[in-house]
């Protein structure tokens, strides 16, 4: 599946695809969202999960120029 129609996606569709076919890689803390890391195939993929409002705010694939970066960087190591 391409980014383009992975972004087409409506949320729902998108969270049940990363369940059944990612592999979850790490969580991290990021102000006020819980942001668990995915690969899909061989895209990486934020999901950013809000405790206070206990839902999912966005899914979108990772922007490894972000500031986030350095919270993945320093438990894993990333092929980037």
């Amino acid at each position: 599946m391409s980014r383009e129609d992975f972004k087409k996606l409506p949320l729902h569709k998108k969270i049940h695809l990363l369940y059944t076919e990612g592999t979850f890689i790490v969580g991290i803390r990021y102000y006020t969202h819980k942001v668990n890391l995915y690969l899909l195939g061989d895209e990486y993929i934020e999901v950013f999960y809000n405790h206070k409002l206990d839902k999912i705010d966005n899914i979108d694939f990772l922007n490894v120029r972000h500031t986030r970066m350095k919270f993945y960087l320093d438990q894993i190591q990333l092929p980037i």
